[in-house]
């Protein structure tokens, strides 16, 4: 399943597009002390034993289970599973009389290395917190990775005991040793001030057991809970990859369980949460395929499980060479941007115009309101000012034209008593609109032409990391909703909770729709009369769905009405309806000529005359 919309994103658009069909009509959403002791190390790099005591573990011979190539070539997933820590090796891999644990960290990251498989254990990100103030962690003995070097008995490299080879301030190399004689080296490297870890993988003398399987990669993770909203934070996590051919990159999400095969080589495969991401990136020749499973997970601290089975390129001794990298950190898109690689369109920002709007303007406007220090909650409020006066012009020529409409509603009445055929009556109110320079759309238009802003900030602020954890007001985290009562039950759609940023932006949508009633009167009524109550109840629905979105989405929303509201109070204030009404009267009285538009209405209306005219003498 390849996609380019996640499921907010359908849910986004539907919501969005109900607003706008809304506004359109009536004119203007582990272990704690383990957890300190790594937080307080300030060694730049650490090696660290611990002495399994081997009479408390049960003793577990390997089992004795082979696939059939077969079985490897057709289901490398199936392969990875039964190599995993969660598989039938998982005690196995555990009974080691001794294992070493090896430390690298700079200032953001600090990650652990264990010599059991020579993998990753550890990746604390230091400069953040779990939504409960815990240490945040993106590997914690959550995930296996290793390489196939035997077929048909399920040995993998996440089975070898690794040795120090060497070791400096910002490098660990490992080395272990195979029964058959053959070595496998690992080369850890971390920089200053940098998220991304280069690996690198050589061997020596196993090119006769690497030849008998295929050169796969294989690579899982239980993705670990970090934000409040799990549902969320499940919802919001997927799997992707970069393709070589275009450089494009897809998304494999799914909130069951699925599985995807990469159609042609690619650089990267990233295992995306929320706001942070576990990336493997190949620095030399890319994977040449990849096959994949995601799933949702019920456990305790989980959101996702992924799993990965990568196709890697042969080198010509048919020994193991490559180059690769891990980026573990978070998703902002300065720092995905600044490896060059691609990594910045792992963050959900739209595609085409919303991209565009989001990535040019939207970002850049935060981050330069970000560096004088300003709190998250006023720069939403800023943005918030800076689109609106961006619109005015719109919003302006939206409420003429609304002002138009109002001079000729007594003459749209006496049309609607005066007609009972709906084509007549119809036909009129458009002589009418031509006669009066008059566009029945004129305040549909502009709000339409929002629509890309609406659905490109729907997007932005879910996906906003800067958001995370910030503080505004009695919301303690914008990226998440603002819960100011716990309810003892669960009402559906709405939740358990009440936000009162929802509250307030469902209110003040409330107070809008009457004052634009007020404003257009009740032809729109008599002409729709099912909307008198459907435009009051669509509100309420937004009530229940955006109660559980991030409180900067609402709190957004609920500024931009208020902003609206003074707007239209501005405008009404040197907008003088008498003299429209001359206006009117003087073209009346002059030459008329018929606009595009309305020659087209016209035609259309016409064209709908004909055809049935045509089927009444059918009949």
């Amino acid at each position: 399943m390849k996609s380019k919309l996640d499921l907010n994103s359908i849910v986004g658009f539907l919501l969005i597009g109900a607003i706008v069909l809304y506004f359109t009509v009536f004119f203007d959403n582990g272990d704690a002390t383990a957890d300190a002791a790594l937080a307080n190390s300030t060694d730049s790099t650490q090696v660290e034993k611990t002495a399994i005591d081997t009479a408390a573990l049960v003793a577990v011979e390997e089992p004795e289970v082979v696939l059939s190539n077969d079985t490897l070539q057709g289901d490398s997933l199936e392969y990875l599973k039964a190599l995993s820590l969660y598989g039938p090796f998982a005690k196995h891999m555990m009974a080691h009389s001794e294992t070493e644990f090896f430390v690298l960290e700079n200032e953001l990251l600090r990650v652990k290395i264990s010599s059991l498989g020579g993998q990753i254990v550890e990746a604390e990100l230091k400069k953040y917190r779990t939504y409960d103030s815990l240490p945040l962690y993106l590997l914690k003995e959550n995930s296996n990775f290793g390489f196939s070097i035997q077929a048909g008995q399920l040995r993998s490299s996440s089975q070898l005991q690794f040795k120090l080879a060497n070791q400096g301030d910002d490098f660990v190399e490992l080395l272990a040793q195979t029964d058959e004689g053959g070595q496998l080296f690992f080369r850890y490297a971390i920089k200053d001030n940098d998220y991304r870890l280069d690996f690198d993988v050589q061997s020596q003398g196993l090119s006769s057991l690497l030849a008998n399987v295929d050169q796969n990669l294989l690579w899982e993770m239980k993705a670990r809970r970090h934000e409040k909203n799990k549902d969320n934070e499940i919802t919001r996590s997927e799997m992707q990859y970069r393709l070589v051919k275009d450089q494009d990159v897809e998304s494999f999400n799914t909130t069951s369980r699925d599985q995807e095969v990469a159609e042609g080589s690619l650089d990267w495969v990233a295992y995306r949460q929320q706001f942070f991401s576990t990336i493997l990136q190949s620095r030399g020749e890319p994977f040449a395929t990849g096959d994949f499973e995601v799933a949702s997970l019920d456990e305790e601290g989980y959101t996702k499980y992924y799993a990965s089975s990568l196709q890697y390129p042969k080198a010509s001794n048919g020994d193991l060479q490559l180059p690769m990298a891990i980026y573990l950190g978070p998703n902002k898109f300065e720092i995905l941007d600044s490896y060059e690689a691609g990594f910045e369109e792992l963050i959900p920002l739209g595609w085409g115009i919303l991209g565009w709007i989001n990535r040019g303007i939207v970002l850049n406007v935060f981050n330069w309101l970000e560096a004088y220090g300003i709190n998250y909650g006023l720069i939403i409020l800023i943005i918030a000012v800076l689109i609106k006066m961006i619109l005015f012009p719109l919003t302006y020529q939206s409420y003429r034209s609304m002002a138009k409409m109002r001079v000729l509603k007594p003459e749209i009445d006496e049309l609607n008593e005066k007609y009972d055929d709906a084509a007549k009556k119809q036909q009129a109110q458009l002589e009418l609109y031509n006669k009066a320079g008059v566009s029945p759309l004129g305040g549909c238009l502009p709000m339409l032409l929002q629509f890309p802003i609406l659905i490109a900030l729907f997007q932005f602020f879910p996906a906003s990391i800067e958001l995370r954890q910030q503080p505004f007001l009695w919301a303690t985290d914008l990226s998440t909703y603002d819960s100011i009562y716990q309810l003892p039950f669960t009402i559906p759609v709405y939740g358990n909770h009440v936000s009162l940023f929802t509250l307030l932006m469902t209110v003040s949508t409330l107070i809008y729709t009457y004052m634009n009633q007020q404003l257009t009167g009740s032809a729109q009524n008599q002409q729709f009369p099912q909307m008198k109550y459907i435009i009051y109840l669509m509100p309420i629905m937004f009530l229940g769905v955006f109660n559980n979105y991030a409180a900067g989405l609402s709190y957004y929303y609920f500024v931009a009405n208020m902003i609206t509201f003074g707007q239209q109070f501005a405008i009404r204030s040197f907008i003088d309806e008498d003299k429209i009404k001359a206006k009117i009267a003087k073209r009346k009285e002059g030459p008329q000529k018929e606009n595009r538009l309305m020659r087209r209405m016209r035609e259309v209306q016409e064209q709908q005359q004909n055809q049935s005219r045509q089927q009444r003498r059918k009949k």
